[in-house]
């Protein structure tokens, strides 16, 4: 492979540095380097993070290949700077064999826009009553640690507690979708004061905080690791906190949405809108940045949900939950985090790279800008305002929640271990 020269690039967005890569690998950053046999990417008064890693992404394939592929996927993921993707398993059939997540890592490593790490159902056909083949599917070629039945609650508390402890074994993690299945029968968006104006079914706060409340506490008592998904209220920041003072053994995730939209959107009865769980309120998208900024919320990740248009082009009710957002994700979090001043580009560089990676086992990934590592890089003109035009994706789908609204910063460069899957902002 041919040697490639960063030059100028704000690592971290700290001072202008050089950043030469031979190979797979960084081989040296400092000021003033050349390399006559290298590639000169010109990059002055761009910003070079570690390649993206998303803990939460929905590429639909097997069985839903109409919303998404494991090709568009990636495609899509390289384009928004990810390096990694973790798939979740709610596909057709159910990733809960060692056969099926097999077959999710083997596509990922064919098309090779970005690395694929499939995540395990907890339950079989997450249906909630019997444990999947946990330990088949971490001892597979895929090697899974991160099981979830993103989608359905594992609203059983003793089976929770044997996945807890059967993953335990491994040092896996279970990330739950926290969601009391009673509490939000015929739920439609946020329960709140919009809810009761329009006449929609309300999904309460609660219904979120109580599945976390209980289940770091049994994260406690079993000793083993829990990982929230895209939480979404001011309260399960409370509880969350709350449990890591503890010492609990618990990691949680916001979503880019949920940083920066709130449920008056929903006004519009446009389904665009409609995601799992909801846009909450005003109070809820501060406590979110806050949480996030101060390290109660661990990571962003984008539960990258797409949907073809007949499933979102209809009435509320029979709409589809969920946005996509692996293309636009660092672009909120630049608007709603660093334009903010919550958090500064190295801050960012640790949500949405460092943490994921070390959440989910994600080797060779979410490592520092430096020599001897992966050259897993990400580079971002963030001096760049435009609106977004989901014409333009390379998803398979288009239920992006910010068609015609202006962000912050754009993704130039995408390297895959030393190969580049995004230059000057097209698809390799």
């Amino acid at each position: 492979m041919s040697k490639i020269l960063i030059r100028g690039a704000k690592v971290l967005g700290g001072e202008p540095q050089d950043v030469l890569i031979d190979g797979e690998t960084i081989a040296e950053v400092g000021t003033g380097l050349s390399a006559a046999d290298a590639e000169v990417v010109e990059a002055g008064g761009k910003v070079l993070l570690p390649g993206l890693v998303d803990l939460h992404t929905h590429l639909r394939e097997p069985g839903r290949e109409d919303s998404e592929t494991v090709l568009t996927g990636t495609r899509a993921a390289a384009g928004g700077g990810y390096t990694a993707v973790f798939a979740m398993a709610n596909t057709f059939p159910v990733a809960d064999t060692a056969g099926v997540v097999e077959q999710v890592w083997r596509l990922g490593r064919e098309h090779g826009y970005c690395d694929v790490q499939p995540i395990g159902a907890v339950t079989v056909g997450l249906e909630g009553r019997k444990l999947a083949e946990l330990g088949a599917m971490h001892e597979s070629a895929a090697g899974v640690t991160v099981f979830s039945d993103d989608g359905k609650c594992v609203d059983d508390a003793v089976i929770m507690r044997r996945a807890l402890e059967y993953v335990k074994a491994f040092g896996g993690v279970v990330a739950q979708h926290a969601q009391e299945p009673r509490l939000t029968e015929g739920a439609q968006m946020n329960e709140g004061v919009v809810s009761a104006e329009l006449g929609l079914g309300g999904w309460p706060a609660v219904a979120e905080e109580s599945v976390i409340a209980r289940d770091v506490l049994l994260a406690e008592h079993v000793g083993s690791r829990v990982h929230i998904c895209h939480l979404s209220t001011a309260g399960s920041v409370e509880i969350v906190r709350w449990a890591k003072s503890r010492g609990i053994d618990v990691t949680a995730e916001v979503t880019p949405h949920h940083l920066l939209l709130t449920d008056e959107l929903v006004r519009t009865y446009n389904p665009v809108y409609k995601v799992n769980p909801p846009l909450r309120t005003e109070r809820d998208v501060h406590a979110l940045r806050e949480a996030l900024a101060d390290g109660t919320i661990d990571i962003v990740a984008t539960d990258h949900a797409p949907h073809p248009h007949e499933d979102k082009d209809c009435e509320w009710a029979a709409a589809a939950m969920g946005m996509v957002g692996l293309e636009t994700a660092l672009s909120v979090v630049q608007e709603t985090m660093v334009a903010t001043g919550l958090l500064d580009w190295a801050g960012v560089a640790d949500r949405m790279s460092a943490a994921p990676a070390r959440i989910g086992r994600a080797t060779g990934h979410g490592r520092p800008v430096s020599a001897g590592e992966p050259a897993n890089l990400t580079l971002v003109d963030t001096e760049y305002r435009g609106q977004v035009d989901p014409a333009g994706f390379a998803s398979r789908s288009r239920n992006t929640p910010y068609e015609g609204r202006e962000l912050p910063g754009r993704v130039t460069h995408t390297w895959l271990r030393g190969k580049a899957t995004l230059v000057d902002g097209k698809l390799t």
